[in-house]
């Protein structure tokens, strides 16, 4: 979006100290301002106005501050957080394109990723970078969004009741996506039907002529329809978009026969995992909402590049498999991950090192030796890193897993799976046995 600092004063109540500006992205990371962009010091561990110096001689344009301003041109604020909310807002009402959100307890960024390539068949898309989805990445989507774009897609995740209607008063969008229900973050939201409401916030910001994309297969997704006048696509097994003929390949990527109310179509995802493929069927909901046509949906899906650490499948030590979904966990996407390692060719010992799965309050302990069992009943060896959380197993610590790997002699015949929570840091050892 484009804005000028007069504008941006404007909108924020603030104060304009200096020379007339054009703005054209924002960002709150003074490593990642670009020359013209508005610089957004937040306060939280540290003060973003002590980077305000190194972003102006980064090629920042203006800053936001909530104090004496220095050199350049600034806009004060009361409270730069605050300011933030109200540009995303602005820029999401400055434009008249579709807008995308989505939510859901697991699969928002590979949904968010394979919407992306779907809608790309159609036009310009902008969406979510990675997994910015909370009150400071929803707003930089928006206000980073081109002018050119034709789709806007909106990752929307939550930390507690509450969370994902204030997103949407900001979000605002016409199509609203709930990938599914799963206890995740229990630690925070109390229980399955806090996290269930919580998802639901968004259907009640969707427009009358907007769509609801539903998980049919999730009774707490679709205990939400209620709440939207929208209209409503479903997807999964029990769903109108749904998946029959799955088959996998030798790295397991599916294909699969997709049966809508559109036709039916031949699809083959170049992404890996069984999960993925109701992660598809969602994307592919939102394309047909959007009304693109079967074929176009298709090709999309075969085009999909998923953000990092989520289910890559790459080789490592002595020609190993390596199945690298570091990027977070609860226990659905670690019986998930299980799974894949499960449906793996190979012939040899197939190993999951695991760590902590955080934030799940008082299920901590039965999650993860539930997680261990699932693991068993597949043949699948597990090994604990940093938590005795998973019952009678090897622990090994973060920085001896490599040490472990090599003691074990593995070759092309073996697989590994790597995943645990990110505050773990478990993607820091794949670095060093990925070739």
């Amino acid at each position: 979006m484009e804005f000028t600092t007069s504008q941006i004063a404007h909108v924020t109540s603030g104060e304009l100290k200096g020379e007339e500006k054009v703005i054209q992205a924002a960002t709150q990371d003074s490593r990642k301002v670009t020359p013209g962009c508005l610089f957004i010091p937040l306060i939280s561990e540290r003060d973003g106005h002590t980077y305000i110096d190194e972003a102006l001689s980064l090629g920042a344009a203006a800053y936001l501050t909530e104090q004496e301003p220095k050199e350049g041109t600034s806009i004060r604020v009361e409270n730069t957080a605050t300011a933030l909310t109200q540009l995303g807002k602005s820029a999401r009402f400055s434009s008249h394109v579709p807008v995308v959100g989505i939510t859901g307890s697991v699969g928002k960024t590979s949904v968010k990723d394979m919407t992306n390539a779907v809608l790309s068949q159609q036009g310009e898309v902008h969406a979510s970078l990675n997994s910015y989805n909370n009150e400071i990445g929803v707003p930089l989507t928006l206000l980073n969004a081109p002018e050119k774009s034709s789709f806007l897609v909106v990752e929307m995740g939550a930390r507690k009741e509450g969370d994902i209607e204030e997103l949407s008063k900001m979000v605002y969008p016409d199509i609203g996506v709930i990938t599914t229900v799963v206890e995740s973050h229990t630690e925070v939201f109390g229980s399955l039907d806090s996290i269930s409401n919580t998802k639901g916030e968004i259907l009640e910001r969707l427009p009358s002529e907007g769509c609801a994309v539903l998980n049919a297969d999730v009774d707490e997704v679709m205990r939400q329809s209620p709440r939207t006048r929208a209209h409503k696509l479903t997807f999964g097994q029990l769903g109108e978009v749904r998946a029959s003929s799955v088959e996998f390949d030798k790295n397991l990527k599916p294909s699969f026969v997709m049966e809508t109310p559109w036709g039916r179509s031949e699809i083959k995802l170049n992404v890996a995992g069984e999960h993925m493929v109701s992660n598809a069927l969602a994307a592919a909901a939102v394309g047909l909402a959007m009304g693109l046509p079967l074929e176009s949906v298709a090709e999309g899906l075969s085009r999909v590049e998923l953000s990092p650490l989520r289910m890559e499948i790459v080789t490592g030590l002595n020609g190993t498999t390596v199945i690298n979904d570091t990027y977070n966990a609860n226990p659905t996407s670690m019986k998930a991950a299980i799974d894949s390692l499960s449906l793996l060719p190979c012939n040899g010992r197939k190993i999951a090192f695991l760590g902590l799965m955080a934030e799940l309050g008082e299920k901590t302990s039965m999650a993860h030796i539930e997680v261990k069992r699932h693991a068993e009943e597949l043949g699948i060896e597990v090994i604990a890193v940093e938590t005795e959380l998973y019952g009678d197993l090897r622990v090994v610590n973060l920085d001896s897993v490599l040490n472990e790997i090599e003691g074990m002699r593995l070759d092309k015949n073996d697989a590994l799976l790597f995943k645990a929570s990110r505050v773990v840091g478990l993607e820091e050892v794949v670095k060093e046995i990925v070739i």
